[in-house]
Order: C-alpha cells, then sequence, then structure tokens
C-alpha cells in the first residue's frame, strides 16, 4: 500500500469516541436489592481501530460490578460494542470511556472495566478503570 493510500484510509477513520451512543445500553431492573451480588461480564472478541495506524486493536473487556437497582440488559451491550469496531482511539481512553457510560446508565454500587489488549510489537496492554458510589 502506497503512502498516499494509508493517509486516505486514516482520513476515513474516526478518531474521537463523540459518535459512540450509550443511549444504545439498555437496563433491567435489579431483582436481589440489598444483596452484595457481584456480576462479571466479560467480552472476549472487542475490536476497536489503532488511531495512527488504522490498525485493527483486538482485546478482552471485563466488566465487574455490584448492581443496586438496575443492571445492564447483555444483548445492548453487544450493540455497544460494536460501535468500536471503527472507532480509533486508544486503550487509555476508551476504558475510562467505557467505564463513564455503563455508570451513568446502571449507576451501580460500584464498577471496574478492565481492557486487555493482544500483544502489539511484543507489547501487551491492560488498562483498568474502577468507580466507587
Amino acid at each position: 500500500m502506497k503512502m498516499d493510500d494509508v493517509a486516505k484510509y486514516l482520513q476515513g477513520i474516526r478518531q474521537d469516541a463523540f459518535f459512540i451512543d450509550y443511549d444504545v445500553l439498555e437496563t433491567e431492573p435489579y431483582e436481589n436489592k440489598g444483596k452484595a451480588t457481584k456480576v462479571e461480564i466479560v467480552h472476549p472478541e472487542f475490536t476497536s481501530l489503532c488511531p495512527k495506524t488504522g490498525l485493527p486493536d483486538h482485546g478482552v473487556i471485563r466488566i465487574r460490578y455490584v448492581p443496586d437497582k438496575l443492571i445492564v440488559e447483555l444483548k445492548s451491550l453487544k450493540y455497544y460494542f460494536l460501535q468500536y469496531r471503527n472507532a480509533g482511539i486508544f486503550y487509555e481512553s476508551l476504558t475510562p470511556l467505557i467505564l463513564k457510560h455503563l455508570v451513568k446508565k446502571v449507576q451501580p454500587q460500584e464498577m471496574t472495566v478492565e481492557a486487555e489488549f493482544t500483544p502489539r510489537g511484543g507489547l501487551t496492554t491492560k488498562v483498568i478503570s474502577t468507580y466507587k458510589k
């Protein structure tokens, strides 16, 4: 691929996360209020794009939370994650963004979002963002 082709390709990548619509996230009532239940959701096939190269980044997203009154509906979470497939965003930005969006919708007692990405150039990256009421 020629450098001009690479430059044109990179121009087509969304370089911001403002188009990620967290309103696609749906919630359901949590029926075990008052019980300290921990929920863990693992998405082993998360994909986003490197904002520098446009190459795909693959990783595992782990969400751990203690519900208060709401839980996240899983199908809506899948659709939420699909939006990142065309997003040029650094790991260090997407992890706290996912946490921010989920906290706004689910309003948990506490939540941790962990993003662990496959090696690139011999380096692995894990980013952890946490929230506690």
